[in-house]
């Protein structure tokens, strides 16, 4: 897509968080991304300093991250939790369950807010 394209279809068609739904402004497309920095399709350099997002602390364009992401997807992307497992998960979980404080004894994982109040209700009955 064009700067352009890119730049339309996000008016059209994206409500981007933490901004108004009518919003005054054109949001900044970004081309690409490395270590701390952004950089915009007109050849701006612009510092990444959203401290609550994972990249601050690792970068943008990681090329560790990007090859343990390439080889877990090249074993398997993603199945479905309920009713499956898989290694990874049981690794990541023996892992936690470690460095847990005492008392903890099972590990829910969630991926967004609708599955919280699960999380909220397993670990009140835990």
């Amino acid at each position: 897509m064009t700067h352009e394209e890119i730049l339309k279809a996000d008016k059209d068609f994206i409500w981007h968080p933490f901004t108004p739904l009518q919003s005054p402004f054109e949001h900044i497309s970004i081309k690409s991304a490395k270590g701390a920095k952004l950089f915009t399709h007109d050849g701006k350099t612009i510092i990444d300093a959203v401290s609550s997002w994972w990249v601050n602390i690792h970068g943008h364009s990681n090329e560790k991250i990007a090859k343990a992401i390439y080889d877990q997807a090249m074993t398997m992307e993603h199945v479905i939790f309920a009713g499956f497992t898989h290694e990874p998960a049981a690794k990541l979980a023996t892992n936690l369950m470690k460095i847990l404080p005492e008392g903890y004894s099972k590990i829910f994982f969630s991926d967004n807010g609708s599955t919280s109040i699960e999380v909220a209700l397993k670990m009140a009955f835990q």
